[in-house]
């Protein structure tokens, strides 16, 4: 649309199916970039992107011509398909519902940068239950426990 300018950077977050730790090492490099793909191709921004066993970070500048819910939809399903095209799991491979998303300010982008490039370092230290949880009270965003992840 013309004379509409945005700037919104959106942390995104979600997790396998009974945050499994189903996504192997060896694909999580061409899933990132099938992923990069998906999101490039709806005029967002990719800044960070980083798959783990059991979820996923990606950074992005947002462009509100696509609703959030949708974006993550058109994530979520065309991984999925993805991953069970490629067969790199027995079985049905699904996402969780649901996805946490969190705003940042362009003077916080090389922190955010920084701390999803740096998940492997980071789990040493945290799971991602503890992660997720830390993330949604540092935001401030209530939430009823019933209905965050299926935990295993």
């Amino acid at each position: 649309m013309a004379n509409t300018y945005t700037q919104i950077y959106l942390h995104l977050v979600f997790s396998p199916m009974g945050r499994e730790n189903v996504i192997s090492l060896k694909y999580q490099e061409e899933l990132q970039k099938y992923t990069t793909g998906i999101i490039q191709n709806r005029k967002h921004k990719l800044l960070a992107i980083k798959y783990m066993s059991d979820h996923v970070h990606i950074f992005i500048g947002y462009n509100p011509s696509q609703s959030l819910p949708d974006l993550l939809r058109d994530i979520k399903a065309n991984t999925s398909n993805f991953i069970r095209d490629k067969r790199w799991l027995p079985g049905k491979f699904q996402w969780q519902e649901g996805y946490g998303a969190f705003s940042y300010s362009h003077s916080q982008i090389n922190d955010v940068i920084h701390y999803i490039n740096n998940q492997d370092e980071h789990h040493r230290k945290a799971t991602f239950r503890d992660e997720y949880l830390r993330l949604l009270e540092r935001f401030d965003v209530d939430y009823d426990p019933i209905y965050l992840f299926d935990w295993i």
